[in-house]
């Protein structure tokens, strides 16, 4: 009854929902809903009696923008972390990076971004908590999404690199009198980046769908928070096509990860040749 009065007779109730396609079994509604998707018609929102697609791409700026802050905070920190980590192994430094790790990957979203904006935003008043208005009103929320995919990727950059570590060209490089730096950021690091760049593409669908409670939390103006509120008022159309388009940002992230699988490992371009 969202959409018709309270006092809305069985008649009215029988002719929305029919007008709707909602009278008809569940595998009939989705193929009528594929094959218009198939030529651009996603439908009509019944919150805002307008195409649901214009809607979502008005939207999707402010939620790419979030999901790529979050994932720059976690790759800028979880590359030298997790190097470092791997250097340094069973040290003290090690065993704090994975604690934190740990840590980072236990605490939820909406808890984390409520502590944020309760310390920067009301005690401390450094940071804005809501809405998008500027540069500040993006580091709560890019923080909140990313911690997550900092700490994880932290783990797997220590345990990528501890493996290309033990490498029997590594021993050469050494044996050769090459630098320690030198072989660690311009002999390992690429190697031990391979399983990193398959999870970043992986990440982005998940930082996407993550959204959602993190622009809630925020109250940030993206297709996240589209989302929820389209649930709440249940905008089946709207829904459908945004988790659509989430989808298909995921699949083009993860083909053009694959891509770059030539650049960071010589020899899958040999391998082809």
């Amino acid at each position: 009854m969202l959409y018709l009065p309270l006092d809305a007779t069985r008649e009215q109730l029988e002719a929305f929902r029919h007008r709707m396609g909602f009278d008809q079994p569940v595998h009939i509604q989705y193929l009528r809903w594929l094959g218009r998707a198939v030529r651009g018609d996603f439908g009509t929102s019944l919150r805002y009696t307008k195409p649901v697609f214009p809607l979502i791409l008005e939207r999707m700026p402010a939620t790419l923008e979030l999901a790529i802050a979050a994932q720059i905070f976690a790759l800028t920190l979880a590359l030298p972390l997790g190097v470092l980590a791997a250097v340094r192994r069973n040290s003290i430094y090690d065993g704090l990076t994975m604690l934190g790790a740990l840590v980072g990957q236990s605490m939820p979203g909406f808890w984390l971004g409520l502590m944020l904006m309760l310390i920067f935003g009301v005690i401390l008043r450094l940071l804005p908590i809501s809405g998008r208005a500027g540069p500040k009103h993006l580091i709560l929320p890019a923080i909140t999404l990313g911690t997550f995919f900092l700490a994880r990727d932290t783990r797997l950059m220590r345990s990528g690199m501890l493996e290309v570590l033990g490498q029997d060209y590594i021993t050469t490089a050494r044996s050769k009198g090459l630098g320690e730096r030198v072989i660690i950021w311009k002999h390992a690091l690429k190697n031990a980046l391979i399983p990193l760049a398959t999870m970043v593409g992986m990440d982005f669908g998940a930082l996407l769908a993550g959204t959602v409670v993190t622009e809630t939390v925020f109250a940030w103006p993206g297709v996240g928070r589209l989302i929820f509120m389209a649930i709440n008022q249940r905008d089946f159309p709207l829904i459908q096509a945004a988790v659509f388009l989430i989808a298909l940002v995921f699949v083009a992230t993860n083909l053009l990860v694959d891509l770059s699988y030539t650049y960071l490992d010589p020899r899958i371009r040999l391998g082809e040749k």
